[in-house]
C-alpha cells in the first residue's frame, strides 16, 4: 500500500472534498492546488496520475490533527467535525461569465420547483383484496 492509496481511504473515510483537504493543508502553511491534488486520486496508469511523497502525506496528517481536534487553546471535538463534513455543502466559486443560457443548455427543459402544492385531478377509489359482505 503506497501514501495514494492511504491519501484516498483517508479521503473517502473522513468524507473529504477537495477544497477541505486544501484547506487542511493550508492549515500548517502547506500550499497545494485542487489539480496537483486531484492528479493523487488519479488510477496509475492515468498520464497525469503523481505519486503522493512522504511530506505531502505527512503534512496532511498534521494538518488533519489541527483540524479534528483544534488547537490546546481551542479544542475541537472530532466527531462533531466529522459530523459538519456531511452537512457542509461545497463552495460556489465566483466567475466572471454571464448568467444565461449558454450554447450546451439550449434543448434543455426548464428546471421545476418542487415548492408549490400538488393538485388533486381525480379521487380515485382502489378495490384490493376480497369484497366486504354485508
Amino acid at each position: 500500500m503506497n501514501n495514494n492509496d492511504i491519501f484516498k481511504k483517508l479521503r473517502v473515510a473522513l468524507q473529504l472534498r477537495d477544497d477541505q483537504i486544501v484547506a487542511i493543508l493550508e492549515l500548517v502553511d502547506f500550499r497545494i492546488s485542487k489539480g496537483e491534488l486531484g492528479n493523487f486520486f488519479r488510477d496509475a496508469e492515468h498520464p497525469k496520475y503523481m505519486e503522493c511523497g512522504d511530506q505531502i502525506l505527512r503534512n496532511f496528517l498534521n494538518g488533519l490533527i489541527i483540524h479534528l481536534r483544534g488547537t490546546k487553546d481551542a479544542p475541537k471535538n472530532p466527531l462533531e467535525v466529522i459530523a459538519t463534513h456531511k452537512k457542509t455543502p461545497p463552495k460556489q466559486e465566483v466567475s466572471d461569465k454571464p448568467k444565461g443560457p449558454t450554447p450546451k443548455s439550449y434543448g434543455k427543459k426548464p428546471v421545476k420547483k418542487f415548492n408549490a402544492k400538488p393538485v388533486i385531478v381525480e379521487k380515485v377509489n382502489y378495490k384490493n383484496g376480497k369484497k366486504k359482505e354485508k
